[in-house]
């Protein structure tokens, strides 16, 4: 009889031990470490720190409003080179124009004449479209052209000197090797622009060229030295020769300054 009785009960607690075990043998899903799913936001522009002045060392170039420079040296200082009518033609009239457009465009933003050249020309994409490409051409204009008068001399030409000699010869192995290359990229740079030795975003120099009047600074490079191949620059002498122009240009190069921006383009890079 007691057998009978405690019959289903054993069943009862042996059914229960039966069904924990088989929940205990089946697979347990494991909990994750929660993840971030928040979605890292994609950089479209390029910040703007880089605040060296590029035309002149020690300011900004100015927009408020632009203005054309002085030539540092009489129209016939450079005859080594360059010819006085050239000269006179190339600033008095094409930079004067580049300046006399720039100034033009920024009259319908007025806001803009507070940012210097240099700053428009770094963050274009920031200019209103509709004046974007007159700013482009004519502040790069202008900015390219201040650079040139004064990395010209009339006691320019020879050999480089100073830090910027050490530097030509460690990247490019020899001055010699250096103007043939920049010659080169001068001769190659098809219809009008100019060509540039730069130090480039990763610190180091670099011969490259732009077409038109870009500058290279809306890639980031810091111009150090640039020659322009834009006709008017040498027709009036050498017409269509504008290999003979290049390696002529050599006798007025102006190492003094161009050290003091080799210098000067070391402080961010």
């Amino acid at each position: 009889m007691k057998s009978f009785v405690l019959q289903p009960i054993i069943w009862f607690f042996t059914g229960i031990l039966l069904v924990s075990t088989l929940f205990a043998c089946q697979p347990q899903q494991v909990a994750e470490s929660p993840t971030n799913t928040t979605a890292t936001p994609i950089q479209t522009t390029v910040p703007i720190t880089d605040t060296r002045p590029i035309a002149f060392l020690d300011r900004q170039l100015s927009t408020n409003p632009a203005q054309l420079p002085p030539l540092p040296y009489p129209y016939n200082a450079l005859e080594k080179a360059i010819d006085a009518e050239t000269m006179k033609l190339h600033h008095d009239r094409h930079h004067a124009t580049y300046v006399e457009n720039l100034n033009e465009a920024l009259k319908k933003y007025p806001q803009l004449q507070d940012r210097s050249v240099e700053a428009l020309l770094r963050d274009l994409n920031s200019v209103p479209e509709d004046i974007r490409t007159a700013v482009r051409n004519n502040g790069g204009g202008h900015l390219n052209h201040t650079i040139f008068w004064q990395i010209m001399s009339p006691q320019g030409g020879g050999q480089p000197t100073g830090e910027i000699a050490q530097e030509i010869n460690q990247t490019f192995g020899s001055f010699e090797e250096f103007r043939n290359q920049f010659n080169e990229a001068g001769g190659d740079r098809f219809g009008s622009g100019w060509v540039w030795l730069v130090r480039n975003p990763q610190g180091q120099l670099q011969i490259t060229s732009t077409p038109n009047q870009d500058s290279p600074i809306t890639e980031g490079s810091y111009p150090i030295m640039g020659n322009d191949v834009w006709e008017h620059a040498y027709y009036l002498r050498y017409q269509n020769r504008r290999a003979e122009y290049l390696n002529n240009w050599w006798n007025v190069v102006n190492w003094q300054e161009i050290n003091r921006r080799a210098q000067a383009s070391r402080q961010q890079s």
